[in-house]
């Protein structure tokens, strides 16, 4: 570069002064015209210079200021990505309330030593599938489980039985705890099983039923289904289906816990088998929307009523426990983008 002072602008960038610079000597070629005049050809100046304007040099640029970032428009802007770490716990189910404590107790230790964010229960896993129970007992295995998930940092989908002491009726329900321990509120069975005959009988008489409705865990919304509220099972079923995992997804949930507690053992067991899996695999596809579900596993040498795992909104298996015995998973649950 050409010698000569510089000197710094406000914003940092430097220039030579013009006052005081002169243009260094140059040669020059003449062209003579026919008017007789003659006219510069070209002109070579010393060094790096050019004949810019003023005397700066042409390969000296002026600094300019940075570009201000553009804002992206909000329809532009990337939305978080959603996961969960879902476990399960295919555990037996009995009217022993201090047995099913214990089961739901190794449950949580597995989900804990698994890092998994929440874990989902078989329906009445504490309470027994009964609506005749201890009610103190279950109080207090609740709240044994729940200070033991909260110690482990681990939230809770559990399902079981209760009476509610606000209104004294009795739910069949699967109800939330987040990490931390707080109770985040409970999903009660909506398609109560029931003789196809009127007066239906069986559960349907017993269990109060409650709005559906969505929960959130670790900023993903989420909801559950207890057995029957998914497939419709139209051997018990005597109302309409409902289609509630359809529901679910239009209330915005991401993911379905659905908690399981099937009959089994019986001539038409492996058919229902095949209408429960099948019907995991179809709605989760139509309602593009993760399905977790568990079943108890009691008697421990007969098959589940329904396959214990994690199907994705493709209506895909990612991944499923084997379908006798106690036994427990744990899944990554990648959501992706959250929804607006």
């Amino acid at each position: 570069m050409g010698a000569g002072p510089t000197a710094a602008n406000a914003n940092g960038s430097t220039r030579r002064p013009h006052s005081k610079q002169t243009l260094p000597a140059a040669s020059a070629a003449w062209n003579r015209c026919a008017d007789g005049t003659r006219r510069i050809a070209s002109a070579t100046l010393p060094g790096s210079w050019s004949a810019g304007r003023r005397g700066r040099p042409l390969n000296e640029s002026r600094a300019k200021p940075p570009k201000r970032a553009l804002r992206a428009r909000p329809e532009q802007r990337r939305r978080p990505d959603l996961h969960l770490r879902a476990a399960i716990a295919q555990i037996p189910v009995t009217a022993d309330i201090a047995a099913n404590r214990e089961a739901v107790l190794r449950g949580i230790a597995f989900a804990a030593g698994q890092g998994a964010d929440l874990l989902l229960t078989p329906e009445g896993s504490l309470s027994g599938y009964t609506h005749t129970f201890d009610e103190q007992a279950v109080l207090e295995a609740l709240r044994q489980v729940t200070a033991a998930a909260r110690e482990a940092g681990v939230a809770l989908a559990l399902g079981t039985c209760f009476v509610e002491p606000a209104d004294g009726r009795c739910y069949n329900q699967v109800r939330f705890y987040d990490s931390s321990g707080e109770y985040l509120g409970f999903h009660a069975k909506l398609l109560t099983c029931g003789t196809l005959a009127r007066p239906s009988r069986g559960e349907i008489e017993v269990f109060a039923p409650a709005p559906l409705r969505t929960f959130t865990v670790r900023n993903v919304p989420v909801g559950a289904l207890i057995c029957n509220d998914l497939w419709a099972n139209p051997m018990c079923t005597p109302q309409d289906d409902p289609h509630l995992t359809q529901r679910l997804a239009e209330l915005g949930a991401r993911v379905i816990f659905h908690a399981v507690n099937g009959g089994r053992g019986g001539p038409l067991s492996p058919l229902c088998w095949q209408y429960h899996e099948s019907n995991l695999r179809l709605r989760a596809a139509a309602g593009r929307i993760w399905i977790v579900t568990v079943d108890s596993c009691f008697p421990p040498d007969t098959p589940c009523s329904a396959p214990s795992g994690v199907v994705t909104p493709d209506g895909e298996w990612k991944a499923q426990a084997p379908p006798i015995g106690e036994q427990f998973l744990a899944c990554d649950i990648d959501i992706g983008e959250s929804r607006p």
